[in-house]
């Protein structure tokens, strides 16, 4: 795996004699990707981007899910994540490969270390409703698997605004805000007018016929007046909780 750190032992090893050419050359030919038939890896992703490559399960069978974990891990990437797997992969991840930290509601695995925060501060995961928790659960795990502290605040949406107000302190002292919500999406609005901090909105696929899956909301979060709201796709907890952790570790 040639992250940055292993990139300048290379360079290292190269100039003071311990790594040969050929081995050096070796080493970058396999770098850029690693070719495993149904899947090329992306080796170079925490070099470019600061994080490795996250499998995305959606459509995988657990057998692809485990071949690609496996050979992650196998050439050294200490954390791998997989987002939206589900409990036979997670099963079959166990068995063959082994530390793994599966949370059903979301669908999300780290296998290998988690890291240790080393964000600047807090990042507050924020969601309307019960309902919403698969994606907000996604986006917490992501956030938390990156490095960062996180907080909660649960079943706070607007129907009961005393809710979300009993969490303020919370709130105002996030980094970054992450706001989930369906239906209507106004959770995004009311957040965004209490907080200094970016506020992430993640429109979500809840809601009755009239939400559109989820378009209902993702329009009403883009059309915010409170200053500070990015909005991410429908059901993108991984992406909010990516770009959150990016955020609080500027």
């Amino acid at each position: 795996m040639m992250d940055e750190s292993g990139l300048r032992e290379l360079v290292e090893g190269i100039r003071s004699g311990a790594v040969s050419t050929d081995e050096a050359v070796r080493a970058l030919k396999r770098a850029p990707f690693d070719d495993i038939g149904f899947a090329k890896i992306d080796l170079h992703r925490s070099l470019r981007q600061g994080a490795a490559e996250v499998v995305y399960g959606a459509g995988k069978t657990p057998a692809q899910i485990c071949g690609i974990v496996s050979r992650m891990r196998s050439l050294g990437i200490a954390t791998v994540l997989a987002t939206r797997i589900s409990g036979e992969a997670a099963k079959m991840l166990e068995r063959e490969v082994g530390g793994v930290d599966y949370d059903e509601t979301s669908g999300f695995a780290l296998v290998g270390e988690k890291p240790a925060p080393d964000g600047k501060g807090e990042i507050c995961v924020c969601c309307a409703g019960t309902s919403d928790l698969k994606v907000a659960e996604e986006a917490a795990l992501t956030a938390e698997a990156l490095g960062n502290r996180v907080t909660r605040l649960y079943d706070v949406g607007v129907a009961g605004l005393h809710r979300l107000l009993a969490g303020l302190d919370t709130l105002q002292r996030a980094r970054v805000v992450i706001a989930i919500a369906g239906m209507e999406g106004a959770l995004a609005s009311v957040v965004g007018g209490l907080v200094s901090a970016p506020v992430l909105a993640v429109p979500t696929s809840v809601g009755y016929g009239a939400s559109f899956g989820g378009v209902s909301a993702l329009l009403s979060m883009l059309n915010s007046c409170a200053s500070g709201v990015a909005v991410m796709n429908i059901d993108n907890g991984f992406g909010a909780g990516f770009l959150a952790s990016r955020i609080n570790h500027l």
